[in-house]
């Protein structure tokens, strides 16, 4: 699908989409514990779906009712291959619980999914009795359990959804266990596994996020727990404000309570002067001219195609650091930004872990989205914000975490067709 966007001036009220990251996390939850789990506030992209299918496919019984998603929880898997569609984390989680089984399961993947390595499956699993059989370190794998508690070392460099998706399937072995990580990052997803645990009752400590200690025989209580707004996906809203809104945006929905890592979207903003006020789970944006800015992404690396967006438009050269971070997501994301934003007429020039934007005025062009979600994000942005338009290749990728994203910024008064 093609999507042209043309230049805009935004204003008005819209609701945040609901977390795709804690959603999925909520869905383990649910599956793992006994009784009825509900969702409110439930997201349907493409990943919150995958991740929905794999649980049915490992025992849960779930239903859309009118108050939210109602999963009947209880591991004891139907199925003998699941499938994670494109989603990086569903795969991390799921590729835990399915140890869990004694019996073989394959997990199946589609799309860029394909193309992101697995080997770290084989490392880690091994640690605990589980054999993994991968496509040379690709999709598909295949699990043989039964995964036992022990002593596991990982290595989280790469991303911290392996560990997450250790810290919520060990509770329920019968051993204790201990994670030793070395080379954490995205951290603040890590406290966003936690919280979701001590949520449904789950206890577990660490020591400077470097050893997890986990006790075995944990259960999961079911419950009633509303899925908070997505600030990945508010970013994309939040930075469109900013470079084109008439006056100010109301964005509502979004928690500070489980806190999540792009929230740091709202640090860049106020460091560069753009005006944000907040009242309780509603942030009012006021646009305005700004210069550049300096921003680590390390832990955030789901930010940069945004920031890279925002950092088109200011008066001064912009740099964002943690460039190793962007090899391994949808597309390589360094790559993908450096690439699309030159089409626009925005230099970029990338130096080791470093990203450097030389702002100037957007040109018309198409830009691939790359089959990533958030270059298509960024390129909405350009076309809203500029003054020429911006044409998407492939731009239905934005289902994967935010479904509705165009029809949102339209009801803002965008030009997007």
């Amino acid at each position: 699908m093609k999507v042209t966007v043309q230049p805009s001036i935004l204003k008005g009220k819209v609701q945040a989409p609901s977390s795709k990251s804690i959603f999925q996390r909520l869905v383990v939850a649910g599956l793992l514990a006994e009784g009825k789990t509900v969702i409110q506030n439930e997201s349907f992209c493409d990943d919150a779906v995958s991740a929905m299918s794999m649980a049915v496919g490992l025992g849960a019984q779930i239903t859309i009712a009118d108050q939210g998603v109602e999963i009947i929880g209880g591991y004891d898997p139907v199925e003998t291959t699941i499938n994670a569609g494109e989603s990086g984390l569903g795969i991390r989680l799921f590729t835990a619980l399915t140890a869990l089984h004694t019996e073989k399961i394959t997990i199946e993947g589609k799309g860029s999914l394909l193309l992101r390595p697995m080997d770290q499956f084989e490392e880690i699993l091994s640690q605990v009795g589980v054999e993994v059989k991968s496509n040379k370190g690709f999709l598909p794998i295949e699990i043989k359990g039964k995964m036992k508690g022990g002593t596991i070392k990982l290595d989280g460099s790469m991303s911290s959804q392996f560990l997450s998706g250790l810290l919520m399937a060990l509770p329920v072995c019968k051993e204790d266990s201990i994670i030793e990580v070395s080379n954490l990052k995205s951290i603040p997803y890590v406290d966003m596994t936690l919280k979701v645990l001590e949520e449904f009752g789950i206890k577990i400590s660490h020591s400077n996020y470097e050893t997890f200690t986990i006790l075995g025989n944990q259960k999961y209580l079911a419950k009633t727990i509303y899925c908070p707004g997505d600030w990945s996906g508010a970013a994309g809203l939040f930075v469109s404000a900013a470079v084109s809104a008439e006056d100010t945006i109301e964005i509502n929905g979004l928690f500070s309570d489980y806190y999540q890592a792009d929230q740091k979207i709202l640090e860049v903003m106020n460091s560069i002067g753009i005006e944000i006020k907040q009242n309780g789970k509603t942030y009012v944006v006021k646009s305005g001219d700004f210069n550049g800015f300096t921003f680590d992404a390390t832990h955030c690396p789901d930010l940069f195609p945004v920031l890279s967006a925002l950092a088109s438009f200011a008066k001064t050269p912009s740099v964002i650091l943690g460039v190793h971070r962007l090899k391994h997501k949808e597309s390589d994301r360094g790559i993908a930004i450096q690439t699309e934003l030159a089409k626009a007429g925005i230099k970029v020039i990338i130096e080791e872990d470093r990203m450097t934007i030389y702002p100037s005025e957007v040109q018309s062009c198409v830009i691939h989205s790359h089959h990533d979600h958030r270059i298509a994000m960024m390129a909405t942005i350009l076309g809203l914000g500029g003054k020429a338009r911006i044409t998407i290749e492939d731009a239905e990728c934005i289902d994967k975490s935010y479904s509705d994203y165009y029809q949102d910024l339209v009801s803002l008064g965008g030009k997007i067709d």
